[in-house]
């Protein structure tokens, strides 16, 4: 193999490990909202290289974690109750048909999904606000990630983090008994194979999850 074709791959791991670090610390809170980072800060706080941590920075900007304009610092965005209602305007009906349709083609993933379920029920009481989104959100992306769609799976892909820094930034779910039924009732009803009640429940639970995000954003 070329050395320059390990070098890449070794930029490459350096990049996503650095991204991984930044969002963790972003969707914990230790970056808050409103709060600008620069290449030169990362690269220095970090040990890496400008256009290594450019890159990272770059991958945030794409996840909707961070918000730069051009030749400005890139920023962690204060999102708003018209940001929740239109993260939802595409979440619902992206979700609600990969529930459809991964029933007509029968491949619902039962056995991750109802581990994704089991992973919210006992989480740890202590375990920080982040790692419950992340354990609440993980029922949904197994859904989608099982419809085995590249394209689904990059749309999806583009509202998860700023779906996890809403709730991170109200310090808001429905809580966990409310949130382990509803994934439950909709597990349910795709392993009954009964598309159109898998498709108004998990509505009713997304719905559900907009107005009380938005409730709370009114408030804030």
């Amino acid at each position: 193999m070329p050395r320059d074709a390990a070098l890449r791959l070794s930029t490459v791991s350096v990049v996503d490990a650095l991204a991984a670090s930044l969002r963790d610390r972003v969707l914990d809170g230790q970056i808050p909202p409103g709060s600008t980072i620069t290449e030169a800060e990362v690269a220095s706080a970090y040990g890496v290289s400008r256009p290594t941590a450019r890159s990272a920075l770059t991958t945030l900007v794409h996840e909707g974690l961070l918000y730069r304009e051009a030749n400005k610092r890139a920023c962690v965005p204060r999102l708003s109750r018209e940001d929740v209602e239109d993260l939802f305007l595409i979440r619902i009906p992206i979700e609600t048909e990969v529930v459809r349709l991964l029933i007509e083609r029968g491949t619902v993933p039962v056995i991750a999904a109802a581990r994704a379920v089991e992973d919210l029920r006992h989480i740890e009481p202590d375990a920080s606000h982040s790692a419950f989104v992340e354990a609440d959100l993980r029922f949904h992306q197994c859904l989608v990630d099982a419809l085995d769609s590249p394209r689904y799976q990059r749309a999806y892909r583009l509202i998860r983090g700023e779906l996890h820094l809403s709730m991170v930034q109200t310090r808001h779910t429905l809580g966990r008994e409310r949130i382990v039924a509803e994934h439950t009732s909709i597990l349910d009803a795709m392993r009954a194979g009964d598309a159109d009640e898998a498709v108004r429940r998990m509505r009713a639970h997304l719905e559900g999850a907009c107005r009380s995000l938005q409730e709370v954003f009114s408030r804030v």
